[in-house]
């Protein structure tokens, strides 16, 4: 069973690392060169994964030395930068190359996946509880079910042995998920080789059954079940295959079910809502949820034999410190960053010390 590690310290050191791979350090040549773009990304992991705000954001890294030290931060960025940041380092094609990275990262030299689980899920948009939306028209004695029409919507595909994500669509519902198998079916083989695709009845027709095997060379595995219900046979080549075939042994389609244990996982442990109020703003969010939890993913697949080429080792020992935070204290340093990097020396002493006895 596939688990989401809880370290803020290690998931801060895998986004980190991640976004070392995948983006340039400065966004532009004549940038004040204050913070990295690997740095203010980690930032918006740890976001995330404290289920915060830019401000609380903040305040965590404030309280928080080892975190400041594991990012290399001198100084704690102001709220405003991470949310310049999240505006520029999700968009969709940035978005996409952080995410195929994390993926990367996790299959390592493996590229070639058995099969894979799609599905779709909502989240609500902002923080209205349901007791409110019951009792927002007092006057009707009914209570409501329904919260709202509109909701943000995220399309994925689990690999269904590790439950890592391999393709992921963001954006809004209510909407059919028939003419969406075939761009989450690209999105998911820009990542990864695929040898079959297990996907729920909203996804059954026979255009996709001969996109993804005809085309792409993908077993593709949808009940058929679309359509008035009949006793003859449905006129598809692959869709009659699947009618008459089709249970959890045939294909193992029995696995589709991994695809609802990830969603479960997301919203336990990472959110169940959304707080963007824009279209664009709640895209963003749904892809960071998703690049976070590939990065909490990896880390538990890794356990303690991850690498150790942080700032600390898997005991909390410092092992190799970025140059800058080993700079030498001038008399024109701010007191801040004077008691950092004195602390940062009796953590080395502590640690040469130790080594010693």
């Amino acid at each position: 069973m596939s688990s989401l590690s809880k370290s803020p310290l290690r998931i801060a050191r895998h986004a980190l690392a991640t976004g070392q791979q995948a983006l340039p350090l400065y966004a532009h040549k004549f940038s004040p060169k204050k913070f990295t773009q690997p740095q203010l990304f980690a930032g918006l992991v740890l976001k995330t994964f404290f289920k915060t705000d830019y401000r609380g954001l903040v305040a965590h890294l404030d309280d928080n030395f080892d975190l400041r030290a594991v990012l290399g931060l001198r100084v704690v960025p102001h709220f405003t930068t991470f949310q310049k940041a999240s505006r520029r380092l999700l968009r969709v094609p940035v978005a996409r190359r952080l995410f195929r990275t994390t993926v990367r990262r996790f299959l390592k030299r493996r590229r070639r996946v058995q099969r894979a689980a799609m599905d779709s899920t909502g989240l609500d948009c902002g923080r209205r509880s349901a007791y409110y939306v019951r009792r927002r028209q007092g006057h009707d004695k009914r209570w409501k079910t329904v919260l709202y029409s509109r909701y943000a919507k995220l399309e994925t595909s689990f690999e269904c042995s590790s439950h890592v994500l391999l393709g992921v669509l963001v954006g809004r519902g209510p909407r059919v998920d028939v003419d969406r198998f075939v761009p989450l079916l690209d999105a998911t083989l820009r990542s990864v080789r695929l040898q079959a695709v297990l996907a729920d009845a909203g996804y059954d027709s026979e255009p996709n059954h001969r996109y993804a095997r005809q085309r792409r060379g993908v077993r593709s595995f949808i009940p058929a079940k679309i359509g008035r219900p009949t006793s003859k046979p449905p006129r598809g080549r692959y869709r009659r295959q699947m009618k008459q075939h089709l249970d959890k042994d045939y294909g193992h389609y029995g696995q589709r079910w991994q695809a609802e244990t990830g969603y479960s996982m997301i919203k336990r442990c990472i959110a169940d809502t959304v707080n963007g109020r824009s279209y664009w703003s709640q895209c963003r969010e749904l892809l960071l949820i998703a690049i976070t939890y590939n990065i909490m993913l990896l880390y538990a697949a890794a356990g303690f034999l991850q690498s150790r080429s942080g700032v600390f080792s898997e005991f909390g020992c410092p092992k190799r410190l970025p140059t800058p935070l080993l700079a030498p204290i001038d008399s024109g340093s701010t007191p801040d960053l004077v008691d950092f990097q004195r602390r940062l020396e009796a953590r080395l002493a502590l640690t040469a010390l130790g080594s010693a006895l």
